[in-house]
């Protein structure tokens, strides 16, 4: 069964993960892991130390176009992540819910999955 995953942000702003399921919190040991999450984890995790070097830069007065330039890459790191868990999630977890199906049925799930690539 596929699960959520929200992260969220400690006290002083630290990431911390935490999984519900209908309400009910999990640990990562119980979570399903798909065949993709643990390379979106080591990208979201670059993305943070990118983010840290980013938030250095401000506060030591680097120009705004550098400060752009490094955001932007960042932004596009955890798109393409987000991109990523969501075309696993459909390849996983969708297939897993419609089962085997006619060919028509089928193509109209294929072409589903195909245009999320373009999100």
């Amino acid at each position: 069964m596929c699960r959520g995953l929200w992260l969220a942000a400690d006290a002083d702003n630290n990431l911390i993960d935490s999984i519900h399921t209908r309400g009910i919190g999990l640990d990562m040991s119980e979570a399903n892991q798909h065949e993709h999450h643990a390379d979106i984890a080591k990208r979201l995790k670059r993305a943070e130390g990118h983010l840290r070097s980013v938030v250095q830069m401000i506060e030591t007065g680097r120009p705004c176009l550098d400060i752009a330039q490094q955001l932007h890459a960042v932004e596009k790191a955890i798109g393409q992540a987000k991109k990523t868990l969501i075309q696993d999630h459909l390849d996983h977890c969708l297939e897993e819910t419609v089962g085997s199906l006619g060919r028509d049925q089928r193509r109209a799930i294929d072409e589903f999955k195909e245009i999320t690539k373009y999100l």
